[in-house]
């Protein structure tokens, strides 16, 4: 078979065409690519700015969700209330307040387009609400972030050689660091010490002691303390130079320098707000999942893991019947899911308006609650090793450390008895400050939000703004890096996100459900998210009856009865050590709270015309800017509101003339609906 070769050439206008043509390809590929990249940036708001991405989104809410407190505070509770039993409770308060709130304020957010400030259009009698979750977001925002400092300031500590809590060392260490107080045998005390007190358990030779009974010297009041503790308290925060709240000494320079690190993490995280904050979370939001993991899988190759996890498996059901544990779960479904801060009204009025918010609680609350149970597993296996190597039961390791420095105490300790020491420790505290970033953002996210729909200038410098909002809270939060400052971060976790956020919900339930109309709030929802929701299975009129059931009685009644509990058992800080003070700061940060939703509410009374009834239902009654914050946003919801009231009303009058029709025939089957 023979193949000719052609030895012509093209003609030049062959080669114009085939130019042209490619030309044009070119042109309309690249058009195409514009059209995807201009679609992908262009916002919904174009004012306030969308998430990129619904992963944004919901990497953002898990990450505010899931913090510090899932990691150590749930497992603590679990010890305490039962163990496996405390999840019982926990599930049925997630159920019945957790999500009906979260998905509150998830909608109420994304249909208003509007922050904790002004979503309350609905009903301004209790639109200071807005400023009650600013007050509460501003407070955990200024304290929070020393937690983080503190995980800052330990995780530089262990790039060391050795870990430098791993001994108790003299130039820092007390006289009952573990290391300075052996424990012997009685033979052993009375061949080697001059004096030994069979009552107090303690033999001393002058210069040093030793304890051949533990029990009795604990009686005594001599506890050796662990050398994480000690230097804690002694070397990093200095609160045993500080008898009180009042008392605050110096400002720690190094600690204050990690706290304006913090700060400066959070200012560049947010310095584009969402759109800068939404990309960070990717890796903030689920690193510490993978560090968990890897955790486990450690904890669970030590030996005493096993008691540990039994520890916290086994349930005690007979503690089902104290109300203490049920009262307790409710506290850390409000703690651990964040609701009722503000942040979640603010993370969710960035959303596209048709985003399903039904579908975001329950994936993200689920998640969280999971990643509570999680943590205790891996907790535990380091508790139980712990326990075994100091020979003692797993519950007095737990002891040691019940407080918010147990993340600080026992497990720095326990990676001392590991090879690695220090790779355990930086994966540690690396991971605590990851977890508590993502949270960190989004608080002060919520604080940047409600003063940009106060003053909406601010969002064409949000750079600017953001950078001197870190500045003032990591000035009013310099205290809290004192010697002082450790009663003073006790005091505003106890008071800020106590029994604030537990009223704050009631005031959501009660706005929504009774002065708004919880059937009209339900039809919004719905104009959001569609007549399916759930993977466009399961119907909307189905669901929203257990919704309206939640807002309207479950959620205020249970709230209401742990409000009550709450106050009735209510133990003071001076009871647990601390001075008057404490409780007096706290009640004054509790009030303030209280009186920016009365005192708004009886502004708002003084200052609307007319009668006394007229002005309540003025205030009570939407505004006339409420609603979606786009107009063709606004224009569909108009539309659907008057498409479903024509349903309502002809289903109405075909019940009527079906009723009609049956007494003019009596003897004639109703017409089935």
């Amino acid at each position: 078979m023979q193949v000719q070769c052609s030895n012509s050439k093209p003609s030049e206008m062959d080669l114009k065409e085939q130019i042209e043509k490619i030309q044009s390809q070119n042109e309309q590929i690249l058009d195409i690519l514009q059209k995807k990249k201009k679609t992908k940036k262009v916002d919904e708001n174009e004012e306030r700015g969308n998430w990129s991405g619904q992963l944004d989104f919901f990497l953002s809410c898990l990450g505010y969700a899931v913090g510090l407190g899932n990691v150590w505070r749930f497992p603590y509770m679990c010890y305490k209330n039962g163990g496996g039993a405390f999840l019982i409770p926990y599930v049925i308060m997630l159920v019945f307040l957790g999500m009906p709130i979260f998905f509150l304020e998830l909608s109420l957010g994304q249909f208003t387009s509007r922050g904790p400030f002004s979503c309350w259009g609905f009903c301004s009698l209790f639109s200071g609400i807005g400023y009650a979750m600013f007050i509460v977001s501003a407070v955990i925002g200024i304290y929070y972030n020393v937690i983080i400092a503190w995980a800052i300031y330990y995780m530089f500590d262990s790039f060391r050689a050795e870990l430098p809590w791993a001994k108790c060392d003299p130039a820092w260490a007390s006289p009952y660091c573990m290391d300075f107080i052996p424990i012997l045998s009685k033979e052993d005390c009375e061949n080697h010490y001059n004096h030994t007190n069979i009552t107090t358990g303690i033999c001393t030779n002058g210069t040093s002691m030793a304890i051949f009974d533990e029990q009795a010297a604990k009686a005594f009041g001599v506890v050796r303390k662990l050398p994480s503790a000690e230097y804690l308290e002694r070397h990093v925060l200095h609160s045993a130079f500080s008898d009180g709240i009042l008392n605050l000494g110096p400002v720690q320079t190094p600690l204050a320098l990690c706290y304006l690190v913090a700060f400066i993490l959070v200012a560049l995280c947010l310095s584009k707000s969402i759109k800068s904050s939404g990309k960070v979370v990717y890796f903030t939001a689920t690193f510490p999942y993978l560090v968990l993991l890897i955790l486990l899988i450690r904890g669970l190759t030590l030996d005493g893991s096993e008691k540990g996890i039994e520890f916290y498996t086994t349930p005690d059901i007979s503690r089902l019947a104290d109300s203490t544990v049920w009262k307790q779960a409710a506290e850390q479904i409000f703690f651990t899911l964040s609701a009722s801060y503000g942040g979640l009204v603010a993370l969710s009025s960035y959303n596209r308006f048709h985003t399903n918010a039904l579908r975001d609680t329950l994936s993200v609350t689920l998640a969280n609650c999971l990643t509570s149970v999680f943590a205790g597993f891996v907790v535990f296996s380091f508790l139980g090793n712990l326990a075994h190597d100091m020979g003692v039961s797993v519950d007095d390791v737990v002891e040691k450390g019940g407080g918010i420095t147990l993340a600080f105490v026992v497990y720095p300790y326990a990676v001392t008895q590991m090879p690695g020491a220090q790779f355990w420790a930086i994966l540690f505290f690396f991971m605590l400050i990851t977890l508590g970033v993502d949270s960190e953002f989004v608080v002060v996210e919520t604080v940047m939000t409600c003063l940009a729909d106060r003053f909406q200038k601010l969002r064409e410098h949000t750079k600017i703004a953001i950078s001197v909002l870190c500045l003032v809270m990591f000035l009013l939060g310099l205290p809290l890096v004192t010697n002082g400052g450790i009663y003073w971060l006790t005091m505003l976790d106890s008071f800020a996100a106590g029994w604030n956020v537990l009223i704050i919900a009631v005031c959501e339930c009660i706005s929504v459900s009774y002065l708004y109309g919880v059937r009209r709030f339900a039809m919004d929802i719905e104009c959001m998210i569609g007549k399916r929701v759930l993977w466009d299975v399961v119907p909307w009129s189905v669901v929203k009856y257990w919704w309206m059931a939640c807002w309207s009685v479950f959620t205020p009644v249970g709230v209401v009865f742990i409000l009550i509990y709450s106050w009735v058992d209510y133990k003071s800080l001076s009871a647990g050590g601390m001075s008057v003070s404490a409780d007096v700061l706290g009640w004054m940060l509790t009030l303030t709270v209280i009186f920016s939703i009365i005192g708004k509410a009886v502004y708002l009374i003084l200052k609307t015309s007319g009668t006394f009834k007229e002005r309540i239902k003025k205030l009570t009654s939407p505004v006339e800017n409420w609603g979606p914050a786009l107009p063709k946003h606004r224009e569909f919801w108009e539309q659907y509101k008057e498409s479903e009231m024509e349903l309502l009303e002809k289903a109405s009058l075909d019940v009527e003339n079906q009723a009609f029709e049956t007494e003019l025939v009596p003897n004639q089957e109703p017409a089935k609906l």
